[in-house]
């Protein structure tokens, strides 16, 4: 694919000076620090609807998804069936604490609920964490270009951090989910070009290519095995991977913030439920496309599954369309790795250079530095992504891993938080140690998928910061007020309303739209029993 041609070329740079045009512009509005964290409170609802959607699909997703859907057939829609189950649970008990706060680090509530040590641990869990995640997401998409441009990969990793970091320092997190909107758009139109074309090439017909399909077992989205190994099954999907949502999309600080930027927590809200609508029928697409690519390649084995969407494309020699593909994956990847810079010089800002280091800054000091902290940021990303380029793949799984070891500590702490008597600071410490302890034992001696991790390392957590805060600091006689039970009295005792322009602000309480979310996810999995009948 070394001759990528004038036309492709243009298509790729029209898009990444488009983004840097718009973070331009963008920069007039941002004077503050609170503007670059929270972009003025004025986006609209269905931007950061689409910003978080956007972030979460990386360029592994537009590539991963269907080379995953390939090896291992429809039954991995699973792993994505419970957005409306964790969404549900986040816009019901975490965002009323996280947008009546004030502050854009979600870790300002752990400092609130149990002291400055909680708050700086996890901050600090959440930039280890992201960092390691911002340097796959950099390697990979940088080997992928590599593949079709001819670019070295060093020099991908190069550009594509340059273009990042410099429209997300001009711009904030404005930038940030404007941006996110037309990487969306330029996403979806790619995969569905490809999905067309890919119908049209079949050897045969739609009908008759899924009949094939559902002989050989690659269509059926339900596998009920109880093997605890094995990743794509209806219990990791409705439980585990559920647990682990809700921590992906509650306790996340690259995806709380953008709805921190919305008006109203009742558009925070929107955003949110939107994106419990809408991830499940997009992950459809990505593994559809994989199961259709079994067909048209009659089930062969590739060296790396990864680039099989991008050997199709390159097949069909429509002109332009590589170009359009490639926008595609450099836009998935810059829709994670501006979200992971603006929410990484957040967090070292406001969690570590305000509360160590200057604590008297003004609005504009604390602007200049969050935008320094964010080209720190993105120079070290690139120092993980170069080192990729000299190991094995092994290596990315076991970050993969390393960085799921720390979402059932993050479940624990912000969930005993949130609904715990008793627990504290001491304990909580105790618990996350505890967790992380239990998930290296079971990576060493048993054969336990991934998605499992945060239910059992969240469980272990819980249960022993629990008793330590008992044993360590006793039993405590009223609830916090900053658990939801504490929320409750305080509202009670200080007269305040429940609800705000027809939206519950009171933590505990759920919105009718969250009812029908649930609705929804009855209604997927009946569509999923329905699929598998008619095909």
């Amino acid at each position: 694919m070394s001759d990528f041609g004038t036309l492709n070329w243009s298509i790729v740079l029209a898009y990444i000076v488009g983004n840097l045009v718009l973070g331009y512009f963008l920069s007039k509005r941002v004077q503050t620090a609170d503007h670059y964290y929270l972009g003025r409170r004025t986006t609209p609802w269905w931007a950061i609807g689409i910003s978080v959607v956007a972030t979460y699909f990386g360029a592994l997703t537009f590539l991963g998804g269907p080379a995953w859907s390939y090896t291992e057939g429809f039954s991995v829609i699973f792993i994505h069936i419970n957005y409306p189950i964790a969404i549900f649970v986040v816009v019901t008990v975490f965002l009323p604490f996280f947008f009546k706060s004030g502050c854009a680090s979600i870790f300002d509530y752990l400092e609130r609920r149990f002291g400055l040590t909680s708050r700086t641990v996890m901050s600090g869990v959440f930039l280890f964490g992201n960092i390691a995640y911002s340097g796959i997401m950099l390697y990979t998409t940088a080997l992928v270009l590599e593949f079709i441009t001819g670019i070295p990969v060093i020099d991908a990793i190069l550009i594509v951090a340059v273009v990042a970091v410099t429209y997300t320092m001009l711009g904030g997190i404005a930038a940030v989910i404007w941006t996110d909107v037309i990487q969306s758009a330029i996403l979806f139109v790619g995969a569905v070009i490809t999905v067309v074309l890919l119908i049209g090439a079949l050897p045969e017909s739609l009908p008759v290519t899924l009949d094939a399909l559902k002989a050989q077992g690659k269509t059926n989205p339900f596998e009920y095995s109880l093997d605890p190994s094995k990743v794509g099954t209806i219990w990791t999907g409705v439980i585990a991977m559920s647990i682990y949502h809700v921590v992906v999309y509650g306790v996340n600080q690259m995806m709380v913030q953008r709805t921190l930027a919305a008006k109203t927590l009742g558009d925070a809200k929107k955003a949110y439920i939107s994106m419990g609508y809408v991830a499940f029928l997009a992950y459809i697409l990505f593994f559809g496309l994989g199961v259709l690519f079994y067909a048209y390649y009659d089930g062969q084995t590739f060296e790396n599954e990864n680039l099989i969407l991008l050997n199709f494309v390159a097949s069909v020699g429509v002109p332009g369309l590589m170009g359009i593909i490639t926008a595609a994956i450099v836009a998935a990847a810059m829709s994670s790795l501006d979200s992971s810079l603006n929410s990484m010089a957040t967090v070292t800002t406001l969690d570590f250079y305000e509360k160590f280091a200057k604590k008297d800054g003004t609005p504009e000091h604390y602007l200049k530095a969050s935008r320094w902290f964010t080209l720190f940021w993105a120079v070290l990303m690139v120092v993980p992504a170069i080192a990729f380029t000299k190991t094995g793949g092994s290596v990315l799984e076991v970050l993969s891993k390393v960085g799921s070891f720390f979402v059932g500590a993050k479940l624990a702490m912000f969930g005993l938080g949130f609904f715990s008597k008793h627990a504290s600071e001491r304990g909580l410490l105790i618990g996350v140690a505890a967790g992380f302890l239990s998930l290296a034992y079971v990576e060493y001696y048993h054969d336990v998928a991934w998605p499992w991790y945060c239910a059992l390392g969240g469980a272990v957590s819980t249960a022993v910061a629990w008793v330590a805060s008992v044993l360590l600091d006793g039993f405590k006689t009223e609830y916090s007020e900053y658990t939801v039970q504490g929320q409750k009295a305080l509202f009670a005792r200080e007269g305040r309303e429940e609800k705000e322009d027809g939206w519950y602000v009171l933590a505990g309480k759920v919105d009718r739209a969250s009812y029908w979310l649930l609705g929804y996810f009855v209604l997927c999995v009946i569509g999923l029993g329905v699929l598998q009948a008619i095909i």
